[in-house]
């Protein structure tokens, strides 16, 4: 559940933006500067998050009145294995050190729906941690790291769970909304495992922006899940991406090699915590989506 601590939303002095490469982290940026908010954003380049020196960097660089924003980190493309898990860990600890000496007036980490386990469903903020592979134990370890800093150093702390994210500028290609659109645009099919009957509750980036941008204002504390309010199959996605594109576009369905799992959020406590938010609907994303796609190339 969220506390908000600002009786009336209010935008913050600056918001220092760790992950800059990364498809939230990008988002992110473009939003709160379209609203105006100063920004500082940091690359891997600028600051390794992982290496000894950046607990002196991050002192240099933050102030008291920042709001800071945790999106770094090795996602699971980069390889679900331990290496990975003790640089994504090692990262967390530096920041903590950080905090520890230049305490932020908000922190907010961007963690995962991988905090909690596949047979849970629909998801709620109150259930317990019960992940089921490394890359969950990593956002379930951070959390706890960042906690304890936060505690330490009477930091306002705000952790988002989103599900799996898509939208322009996602480049994880994973199976779901933009790997389909990819596809349909460069092969003319879309490739679905089974009958694509398992439902996922599919996230706007532009949702998940709007979201950080209201924690912000309302400088909120507590656990929020990243939801879309709704949830499709990717058969649903699938068939939709198809009629968007405006092509013959193929819908081929490959073996099934994992057992089917439904997963979604419910998203009682996310219109508790601001009703005047409204989620993008699944056409209006992917035609966002596409739109983008389109015009790369």
């Amino acid at each position: 559940m969220l506390t908000h601590l600002n009786a009336s939303p209010l935008p913050p002095a600056r918001v220092v933006i760790l992950g800059a490469r990364g498809f939230i982290a990008h988002a992110l940026a473009a939003s709160l500067q379209a609203d105006g908010i100063e920004i500082c954003v940091v690359a891997s380049r600028d600051i390794d998050l992982s290496a000894p020196t950046a607990v002196g960097r991050l002192r240099a660089l933050l102030r008291p009145e920042d709001a800071l924003v945790m999106t770094a980190g090795l996602t699971p493309e980069k390889g679900l294995n331990a290496e990975n898990l003790i640089k994504n860990v090692s990262m967390a600890e530096q920041l903590a050190q950080a905090l520890a000496a230049v305490p932020c007036r908000h922190l907010i980490y961007i963690s995962s729906e991988s905090y909690y386990g596949w047979q849970q469903s629909p998801l709620a903020e109150t259930l317990p941690p019960s992940p089921e592979e490394l890359y969950g134990l990593m956002h379930v370890t951070r959390e706890l790291i960042f906690a304890q800093a936060a505690q330490a150093s009477h930091i306002p702390y705000a952790i988002l769970r989103p599900a799996v994210i898509y939208g322009p500028g996602n480049t994880h290609n994973n199976y779901g909304p933009n790997r389909f659109i990819g596809s349909a645009l460069a092969e003319g099919k879309i490739r679905l495992f089974g009958a694509g009957e398992e439902t996922r509750d599919h996230v706007f980036i532009g949702d998940v922006t709007a979201l950080v941008g209201l924690i912000l204002r309302h400088r909120s504390i507590g656990v929020l899940n990243g939801s879309s309010g709704t949830f499709a199959s990717f058969a649903e996605v699938a068939g939709l991406v198809a009629q968007l594109c405006g092509r013959n576009v193929t819908i081929e369905y490959q073996p099934r090699t994992v057992a089917i799992t439904h997963r979604y959020s419910d998203p009682t406590e996310l219109y508790r915590s601001f009703p005047q938010h409204r989620p993008a609907t699944l056409e209006f994303g992917l035609q966002a989506t596409l739109r983008e796609m389109t015009l790369r190339g």
